[in-house]
């Protein structure tokens, strides 16, 4: 049995499947800001300092410090609030985010082929970027913050590496138990954090208050005049403070759209600001001296500690955000069959979206403390930061370009204007982060390109492996003919799991000619996964009986949705008596890949295909069958 009896296809939905209920507006921003703004909430920890004392460093003038102000106001407002809160979390695929929500949002609607490859392409490589940044976004974040303790307590500077990466091995060790329990806690700790953050920024803006002329856009006009290729550079570090911003899509699903656009505009975004003003501000009173780390030193001495504790507690809440994104993602594209199956973990019974991946998880863990390990610094690590970020947010607009033109209908007066600036500032963003390649910015491209490979590899092979087996099959009509009243018949039910919905499972095959009988009641059944978050249970099963016994059964689930075949036959009673698991055997074909020369896919990809197949998780436990009940009949494939 594989992965191919999951079919996935775009489905029309037959009615809302809206799963946001009516929780208070206020819970939901509150726990917006707890789960969805951790990633862009710890930026102000290295993103100022980055733009002077990074890679490329600026002169401390005046003028600097208020272009790169003016710079990030205005990237906030443009990518963050137009861009992401105010147009593309619009375009939600029944209430859920995310490149993937997106991407089968277009595809179940988009039905020009001439585009369809490369918009599939573009949505699946945004995918596997999203992995690079899920490595990088909890080392920057964690050793950013724990670099606050050699500035609060000099003597314990040699302590940061062993603190970031014990902190690390915690946070990704507590992943099993689930977060809804740390969860309650997100929110208020993030607003303690917000508010903490933002009175400092305002006692440091009192002391210089000129500083807030930065809110105007002429000063990073007059930046780029001044000085056209430091500005460019620049926009490497400044692109730092919207890290993050894809997630507010992404998590869309969980808080809903209004909930995360007031708690951004209304909360968030004036904090943010206030904070980077005020690290702006400090520069003006005492320049290099409070370089090492604007953020800190905002502070007065004796609340430095706790404020390291603070942001530590701040940027965990960040990882975990990220590591629980990297589950959904992953869940996504197992769903939508760009993985093979892998062993999903229910953390709460309450919660639909709360999982455990354990290999996606240990994964992680070992990458993020080798990453931490080998640049040793959250400065080295931010030159590896933002190509991933800027690569997922071009291809953002990319897709946004279809939807505006295609779903929406937009007039090309409306949407060639917008486009305009969302490609500028994308581009420009994703120009001047590839400059940091040769410094670590391979990383997250190398990464991504590994997890492109394997996903269009899995997506590829599958398809060729269902097309080998539809040629092989036999009619199902010229089988029942023949075999229903040949073939002895004995009772209980039995449940051959297909991945196409015509012709004969080879499992059914294999059988008969084994053991020469027939069931009472035989369901070729088919899981198919639609292009939307979530199916409505009243339209589960669809049904044809084939008559001598022999029923068609589709069950469709969304792509949010957990798979279990029992649960949902328990609702299917068109097709005759009511299931009973210790009356039913469910039968699986697993499939041996041969790789051959057959036109299809380059050898060393079927190889590698195969390769996954034979570690994908078991059919039986993915699609929650009782072990008992379970008969794996093989048989072999050439690709």
């Amino acid at each position: 049995m594989t992965a191919t009896q999951v079919a996935t296809e775009s489905v029309p939905s037959p009615g809302d499947s809206s799963h946001h209920h009516g929780d208070g507006m206020l819970k939901l921003s509150l726990g917006a800001i707890g789960i969805v703004f951790g990633d862009i909430g710890t930026s102000p920890l290295y993103a100022f300092r980055e733009t002077f004392a990074g890679h490329h460093p600026l002169t401390l003038d005046p003028a600097h410090i208020m272009g790169v102000l003016s710079l990030m106001f205005w990237s906030m407002m443009i990518v963050v609030t137009v861009k992401y809160v105010i147009i593309i979390m619009r375009a939600d695929n029944k209430g859920e985010g995310g490149s993937l929500a997106l991407l089968a949002l277009i595809s179940g609607k988009t039905k020009v082929k001439r585009w369809s490859n490369g918009i599939v392409l573009l949505g699946v490589f945004a995918t596997a970027l999203f992995y690079g940044d899920s490595m990088i976004t909890p080392a920057v974040s964690v050793l950013s913050a724990v670099e606050g303790v050699a500035v609060a307590a000099p003597a314990f500077a040699g302590l940061v590496l062993p603190i970031a990466v014990i902190i690390l091995i915690f946070l990704f060790s507590i992943q099993r138990g689930g977060t809804s329990r740390v969860g309650l806690y997100f929110g208020p700790i993030m607003l303690v954090y917000f508010g903490t953050i933002s009175v400092l920024g305002t006692l440091s803006v009192i002391q210089n208050p000129g500083v807030l002329w930065a809110f105007s856009p002429h000063y990073a006009v007059e930046f780029f005049l001044m000085d056209p290729l430091r500005a460019f550079l620049a926009l490497g570090s400044v692109v730092l403070a919207v890290t993050g911003a894809e997630a507010l899509y992404a998590d869309m699903g969980h808080f809903g759209r209004r909930p995360i656009g007031l708690s951004w505009l209304w909360f968030v975004l004036p904090a943010l600001m206030l904070n980077y003003m005020g690290q702006g501000a400090l520069l003006f009173r005492e320049g290099a001296a409070a370089l090492e780390s604007p953020f800190y030193m905002l502070a007065p001495e004796g609340l430095r500690l706790p404020l390291v504790i603070l942001a530590t507690a701040a940027a965990i809440i960040a990882s975990q955000a990220v590591i629980s994104g990297a589950f959904s993602v992953t869940q996504q594209a197992i769903q939508l069959g760009f993985m093979p199956r892998l062993r999903i973990e229910h953390t709460s019974a309450s919660t639909v979206g709360q999982i455990y991946i354990p290999l996606i998880n240990w994964l992680l863990m070992v990458m993020v403390i080798l990453l931490v390990l080998s640049f040793r610094t959250s400065s080295a690590l931010t030159s590896a930061y933002g190509i991933a970020v800027t690569g997922a947010m071009f291809i953002d607009t990319c897709l946004l370009a279809v939807v505006l033109f295609r779903l929406w209908k937009w007039p090309p007066y409306a949407a060639v204007p917008l486009l305009t600036v969302f490609f500028i500032v994308d581009g420009a963003y994703l120009s001047a982060n590839l400059t940091k390649i040769p410094a670590g910015g391979w990383f997250p491209l190398l990464v991504g390109f590994i997890v492109f490979t394997f996903l269009t590899t899995w997506s590829k092979g599958r398809k060729l492996m269902i097309e080998r087996l539809r040629e092989a099959a036999m009619p199902i009509k010229v089988f029942i003919a023949s075999a229903a009243t040949s073939a002895s018949r004995v009772p209980g039910t039995a449940v051959f799991m297909t991945s196409t919905a015509d012709g004969v499972p080879h499992a059914l095959l294999h059988n008969l000619k084994h053991n020469k009988v027939l069931h009472e009641r035989i369901i070729l059944l088919t899981v198919a996964i639609a292009g939307q978050p979530y199916w409505p249970e009243a339209d589960r099963v669809q049904h044809d009986d084939l008559g001598d016994g022999f029923h068609r059964m589709v069950l469709k689930f969304g792509f949010m949705e957990e798979a279990n075949v029992p649960a949902a036959l328990k609702h299917a009673h068109s097709v005759g008596p009511e299931f009973r698991m210790m009356e039913t055997s469910f039968f699986l074909s697993r499939q041996t890949l041969i790789a051959s020369e057959r036109p299809g896919m380059a050898l060393w990809r079927e190889k590698l295909f195969a390769w996954m197949l034979r570690n994908a998780e078991s059919a039986m436990e993915f699609f929650r069958l009782p072990t008992n009940r379970v008969v794996e009949l093989g048989s072999q494939v050439e690709i």
